[in-house]
């Protein structure tokens, strides 16, 4: 190629290439003529794809010019950068994917954390390799590992983080043929089992705790509420005069508005009488630990805060609660489409009278 040679290409000719620097060519189109350079990606001896990156037009910039970017460009296309895709196309890692999966959408702080602690604590080896070139045997060596060292249940929530991470880097680089983690038969989450509750012996139990840490059983037992909504319930959130509590931290988004019941009113009021010397933000106020309230609210012999919500399923449906109504207590979204449009906070009091018949049923 020439200047002279260029400017007498004919227009609509199609192609010719460069013999001086590899891959560089003019595109002679109907009505203008442009360079460009076209390879071929490689990585890790394998062909990704060919591209083609126009670099200006011939009458703009000299031949000159045109020889120096096309050097520039074939020099990354022959590393295995593809020029024409984000940076983050380009061999995209481990921890890349699954910071990509988390900005997708709104997780909870804790389901964010329990991620990332899956890839600093199981999957540290594999954090900054190239998706791309992590093998189905690699993922199959990983599980059976961590199944002999932590168990079944941690080992098949590890899998299920890392095939989220590679399903998202799947659409966000398309060289990735498949995911390594579908080589394994997975186990699902195991349906907890939880033995029928004696009230009564419930009741003797609890009485026998220190006073906020009854009364913190108790608003889990008639709210079925997520221990971590009703663990950071702040004082400026028990509204006793309308008899509405309100649930800042849900899974499903937003905040939720709870109708309690006269008993659990009365005995939040008297709980914040007892606690206000303490001058605490918090409902259930903690001296001991670092946030300033109640981190675990586990007792010996007492359900879990997860069991409390199994049982307030329960007894609404015994206190003949429909299935909509008792789902909406418990902070859950309606299933199907319709589903999407109940709002539970403009049914407050519509509410009221099912939170009540669950009182009703426990508060004998």
């Amino acid at each position: 190629m020439t200047e002279a040679r260029i400017r007498e290409l004919p227009l609509g000719s199609g192609i010719h290439r460069d013999e001086q620097v590899k891959g560089l060519m003019v595109i002679c189109h109907a009505s203008t003529r442009t360079y460009a350079v076209q390879g071929d990606v490689r990585r890790n001896g394998r062909h990704v794809r060919t591209v083609r990156v126009k670099i200006d037009r011939c009458d703009r910039i000299g031949l000159r010019e045109a020889r120096n970017r096309a050097k520039s460009l074939m020099s990354q296309i022959q590393s295995g950068v593809d020029p024409t895709a984000g940076p983050a196309e380009s061999g995209i890692t481990l921890k890349q994917a699954l910071e990509a999966h988390l900005s997708e959408k709104t997780f909870s702080p804790r389901t964010t954390k329990g991620y990332l602690y899956h890839l600093d604590q199981y999957l540290s080896k594999f954090r900054n390799r190239a998706v791309t070139d992590i093998s189905r045997q690699e993922v199959r060596d990983l599980f059976d590992s961590l199944k002999r060292k932590h168990g079944e249940t941690t080992a098949a929530s590890v899998m299920r983080t890392l095939r989220a991470a590679i399903n998202t880097a799947m659409r966000l680089d398309e060289t990735i043929g498949g995911n390594p983690v579908a080589a394994l038969r997975v186990p699902s989450t195991k349906r907890r089992q939880v033995a029928a509750l004696d009230l009564d012996g419930w009741w003797k139990d609890v009485e026998e705790l220190a006073p906020i840490r009854r009364d913190l059983h108790i608003a889990m037992m008639l709210t079925g509420a997520r221990r971590s909504s009703l663990l950071q319930v702040r004082r400026d959130d028990v509204d006793l005069e309308r008899s509405i509590l309100k649930f800042r931290h849900m899974k499903t988004g937003g905040q939720m508005l709870f109708p309690m019941g006269t008993r659990l009113t009365e005995r939040l009021r008297a709980r914040m009488d007892a606690d206000a010397p303490l001058g605490s933000e918090w409902l259930w106020p903690s001296a001991t630990s670092a946030s300033g309230h109640i981190e675990e609210p586990r007792e010996d012999g007492l359900p879990s805060p997860h069991e409390y919500r199994h049982h307030a399923r329960t007894l609404f449906i015994a206190g003949g609660v429909p299935y909509a109504e008792s789902a909406l207590l418990l902070g859950q979204k309606l299933p199907g489409a319709s589903g999407g449009y109940v709002h539970a906070e403009h049914l407050v009091e519509h509410l009221r009278q099912h939170a009540q018949a669950l009182e009703n049923l426990v508060c004998r």
